[in-house]
């Protein structure tokens, strides 16, 4: 070997040490960074007229789709089953436990022991005016979680307004991204960096919608959703979404008053099992925003529909007059059945019992047609109204739609569904989040080693310092070369 062939070699060397130490470097300091994929330098043969030594021929970036694939889909359902999964849990706090002196059920039961109390002793105006109280706390119970489900799937809606803008802004991103990497996979240059930006983008796009990732030319990527929707295939798409600033029980997207979805103008199903989109927090806001919430203020505007039609029975109170609001009433009226969407936000206590409105609690003994009071020991219409709370009844709508229940069992039914529901989402979330677990441990071992890291940087020093000394062992010989002329 000439010594023009070993300077060579020892340059080419030290070059190749440097850079790979570089990268090992790069390597150790991402062991725990999200999305970075581990490097490692290519090198071969450096060939030519009075060359020799070793070339960088490019940096290789490892990962395994598979696994990453597996992982967006985990991240997907977790993102899906937890916001499901918070809404049942929020729901089940609003209309509280059996177990809770704040229940729906526990309030019922107020109501009836107040009856009792009214009728052992109708002359005391003091527990009439608990019935009247009871009735008002039962009334703004059903309010309360009427307003606090219409705020839930207010504040879906607006998640969803932001999540679109997000996700748009995300997709053009990916799509400049693919621009950049092929330019510079063209010219040469390492890409790595650019890829690990892009896998972030596309994870956090996942968790919204579930993606398909497919391989295009030049290191450039094509996204499309499960349910076949292209996202990213050259132009990105870009979806549509109008806010509702308000929301109420009547406003709903069958009825063609809320927002649906978009995907380059063209309506895209947002049904969370069969929708193109199906399978990601996205879908679950639209699922919470159009038939969980939907659905629990039909059961619960079930649950009111029952209480007012219990105390405005046309054999109860001889003193009102035909079509009259009883106990309960619809916003002061009488309830109209073909218009029992959002009762439970309007069920008030009667006027004319309530002294807060003008009127006067004795009524509760004589009649709300009474205009008079009557004999004080009189509890006939009190045992009435008790044996109409408790009295077996057909439910007129809802999931208990046709079966026989008590007030105080169709209470207990829709508390103890909801606390059912909660539970079934829960055991799907804790599936989910096991699985996502799992499988982002599978990928940091896929990741950087940092113990096989330190292996290849003692390497790399030897060779490093192997290639100095070839340096400085050809200067030694320059230099006797030089003397000797």
């Amino acid at each position: 070997m000439s010594l023009t062939g070993a300077l060579s070699n020892a340059i080419t060397g030290l070059n190749a040490a440097s850079r790979s130490a570089q990268v090992v470097s790069s390597n150790l300091s991402n062991v725990m960074t999200e999305g970075y994929g581990r490097r490692e330098v290519e090198l071969g043969a450096q060939y030519g007229v009075g060359a020799g030594g070793v070339q960088l021929t490019g940096v290789t970036r490892h990962q395994n789709t598979t696994l990453i694939s597996e992982m967006r889909m985990a991240n997907s359902s977790l993102a899906y089953d937890e916001s499901l999964s918070g809404f049942h849990t929020r729901l089940e706090r609003l209309v509280g436990t059996p177990d809770s002196a704040s229940s729906l059920t526990s309030l019922v039961a107020d109501l009836e022991a107040s009856l009792v109390s009214a009728a052992s002793r109708p002359d005391l105006s003091g527990r009439l005016d608990m019935v009247v109280q009871s009735m008002a706390a039962v009334a703004q119970s059903l309010d309360d979680v009427s307003s606090g489900i219409q705020t839930m799937r207010r504040e879906a809606d607006s998640s969803i307004a932001q999540a679109v803008e997000q996700i748009n802004t995300q997709l053009l991103q990916v799509e400049e991204l693919n621009g950049e990497i092929a330019r510079n996979h063209s010219g040469g240059f390492d890409t790595s960096g650019l890829h690990d930006q892009r896998q972030l983008l596309i994870d956090d796009i996942a968790e919204w919608v579930p993606l398909k990732e497919v391989a295009r030319g030049h290191g450039r990527v094509a996204l499309y959703t499960v349910g076949g929707a292209q996202l990213v295939d050259g132009p990105a798409a870009q979806l549509s979404f109008t806010n509702a600033q308000i929301i109420v029980p009547q406003m709903t997207i069958d009825a063609g008053l809320l927002s649906g979805l978009s995907v380059n103008g063209v309506e895209a199903s947002t049904n969370s099992e069969t929708g193109p989109l199906r399978g990601g927090k996205l879908v679950a806001l639209f699922d919470l925003r159009d038939h969980e919430a939907v659905g629990a203020q039909a059961e619960l505007d079930a649950v009111a529909r029952d209480l007012v039609e219990r105390f405005q029975d046309p054999a109860l109170d001889a003193t009102r007059g035909t079509g009259d609001a009883g106990l309960l009433t619809d916003g002061g009226a009488a309830f109209d059945p073909l218009d029992e969407v959002g009762l439970s936000g309007r069920l008030t206590v009667n006027a004319l019992v309530d002294e807060a409105q003008g009127g006067a609690s004795w009524r509760v003994r004589d009649g709300l047609g009474a205009a008079t009071i009557g004999p004080e020991g009189n509890a006939s219409l009190i045992s009435d109204y008790y044996d109409a709370l408790g009295a077996t009844r057909t439910i007129a709508s809802g999931k208990f739609a046709g079966e026989d229940r008590t007030a105080a069992q169709l209470g207990g039914s829709f508390v103890g569904d909801i606390g059912a529901t909660r539970l079934t989402n829960e055991r799907s979330l804790s599936f989910s989040s096991m699985r996502a677990t799992e499988l982002s441990t599978l990928i940091l071992a896929e990741g950087v080693d940092s113990d096989q890291e330190m292996q290849k940087l003692m390497l790399i020093e030897q060779a490093y310092a192997a290639n100095a000394r070839m340096l400085q062992t050809v200067d030694e010989m320059m230099d006797t070369l030089m003397r000797s002329i």
